[in-house]
């Protein structure tokens, strides 16, 4: 589909159960607040707010378990966004799902790999994000489920997660890229070093620059799939840049770096599905955090200088 024709879907998912700190369910309205509805417009994309799923809040719920807290609460969440990306997706749309912490990859991934799943075909994955999201209930050191997404859409981990709307894995190895990651736990590195996913490091990045880097992964997660899941975690750029994160880590991509590997992918992949994830206005300046995740859906869907 052409770039300025597409039927864009705008879902909330103010989660913050999977994260260590407190705010980042208010990251879709941070994002709204920034207008991401009017530039897509602008863009000439027909754009539909979905509005919020329901999501329940900390303090009325028990945390669980150490090692995967608030599981239930996390699991129904991204159960209705799974169903909700796609009854989207069925309905000819784009969803743009706006977080929330990175848990509801869970419910977005599982939805796009489900609805092309049932036409006989599979998805590929580029996760921008600098933390690996790999850990599994024994490797996590906080128990936090977005530290865990991107394991568990690939079979490891939690079995109810894991089997999240009936089928497992989610996601094919060999066609999912993880990007930017800066910051790994013992225990997940060890998981993501023998998972056959492509992981490319910042070193990878400065070595190479970005567009190699994009270039290559566009080649891994679209050869043979019918469109790629793009997942975008705000803190995979430098906190000088997005500094309304839960869980910074210096040294990321830059503002123009960013920009570049949405255009890019925006150019070259066919993108069926995508997340803008981790906006914490409680630790943002003047909402910057939210800006920059429009930002980066309009470098995707089509905005160029020229």
């Amino acid at each position: 589909m052409s770039q300025n024709q597409r039927q864009i879907e705008i879902i909330g998912c103010p989660v913050d159960l999977g994260a260590g700190r407190r705010g980042v369910d208010m990251g879709p309205s941070a994002i709204r607040v920034a207008d991401l509805e009017r530039h897509l417009e602008r863009l000439g994309h027909k754009v539909t707010d979905h509005g919020d799923i329901d999501v329940m809040i900390p303090e009325t719920l028990e945390v669980g378990p150490s090692t995967i807290r608030y599981k239930p609460a996390i699991l129904r969440a991204c159960d209705e966004l799974r169903l909700e990306v796609e009854r989207s997706l069925a309905e000819g749309r784009t969803p743009i799902v706006l977080g929330g912490d990175h848990s509801l990859g869970i419910g977005s991934v599982s939805g796009s790999s489900n609805h092309y799943h049932r036409l006989g075909k599979q998805i590929g994955l580029i996760w921008f994000d600098a933390h690996g999201d790999f850990n599994t209930p024994e490797t996590t050191p906080s128990g936090n489920v977005h530290g865990m997404s991107l394991a568990v859409l690939h079979g490891l981990g939690d079995p109810d997660f894991v089997n999240l709307g009936g089928r497992a894995p989610k996601m094919d190895p060999r066609h999912t890229v993880l990007i930017g990651v800066r910051d790994l736990d013992p225990g997940e590195r060890d998981l993501l070093r023998r998972s056959g996913i492509t992981a490319f490091t910042i070193r990878e990045i400065d070595e190479r620059g970005m567009r190699d880097i994009v270039n290559e992964s566009i080649r891994v997660a679209g050869t043979g799939t019918a469109g790629i899941h793009l997942s975008f975690d705000l803190d995979v750029v430098d906190p000088e840049d997005a500094p309304g994160t839960g869980t910074p880590v210096d040294g990321g991509i830059s503002y123009r770096e960013a920009h570049l590997a949405m255009e890019m992918i925006g150019d070259l992949a066919d993108i069926v599905s995508v997340d803008l994830v981790e906006v914490n206005p409680l630790l943002d300046h003047r909402n910057a955090t939210g800006i920059l995740a429009v930002e980066m859906a309009e470098s995707l869907f089509g905005k160029r200088i020229l």
